[in-house]
């Protein structure tokens, strides 16, 4: 039986505070001092124990506590083990935009906020038009489903201010040195093929002219 049983029959031997900081790490995106204070100091008083909970369903429990952030993620093992946590697939521009969006967070100071607004994140991903440039509203309706996407995911959050939205620090673990690497190996790999492919057309279309 539990010590603190919270209802008739309850087997759980953790606190309700500890139980319910397990919940929301389960649930995700992550939890938060911010947004989440009571729930983080519980994590932190019992941090030994949630992990351990954590690892008894193959998720690994990461706590940044300069950031004040904490997140799951699926355990990395020599044994095939089962993908608790589900990945999400991401677009060109969603990719795009969590590297600038991972860029403002590295130049900011320690622990500042930092702000993001829709039109500015727009006109940084501009550059990405492609079959969209001649037509600004449809590229502005993929950029507004990009913003809405990491939302959803907990890495932007709305303001009080009308199209600003707050980058989540959990960017910057969720986003390591090694992802971002792969990330502009792919995006140079993208460009190499797009460039074979154009010079592929071109020179159809030059020996069209010559025949």
């Amino acid at each position: 039986m539990s010590e603190h049983p919270l209802w008739p029959g309850d087997s759980g031997t953790l606190l309700e505070g500890s139980r319910r900081a397990l919940v929301q790490l389960v649930r995700g995106p992550h939890l938060s001092a911010n947004r989440h204070g009571r729930l983080w100091a519980a994590l932190l008083g019992d941090e030994d124990a949630i992990r351990s909970r954590l690892a008894d369903l193959f998720l690994d429990l990461v706590v940044d506590r300069e950031s004040e952030i904490a997140f799951v993620r699926n355990v990395t093992a020599e044994i095939e083990t089962p993908q608790v946590v589900r990945t999400a697939p991401l677009t060109f521009l969603d990719t795009a935009a969590l590297l600038h969006l991972r860029q403002l967070l590295l130049r900011a100071a320690p622990g500042e906020r930092v702000i993001v607004g829709s039109d500015e994140l727009g006109d940084q991903l501009g550059v990405y038009h492609g079959k969209d440039r001649g037509d600004p509203a449809l590229f502005g309706k993929r950029v507004n489903a990009t913003i809405t996407k990491l939302e959803k995911y907990g890495i932007l959050a709305r303001t009080s201010t009308e199209g600003r939205f707050e980058i989540s620090p959990v960017l910057r673990l969720v986003l390591g040195a090694d992802e971002v690497a792969a990330i502009h190996a792919e995006f140079r790999r993208i460009a190499g093929d797009g460039a074979s492919r154009g010079a592929a057309v071109e020179g159809n279309d030059e020996d069209g002219e010559d025949e």
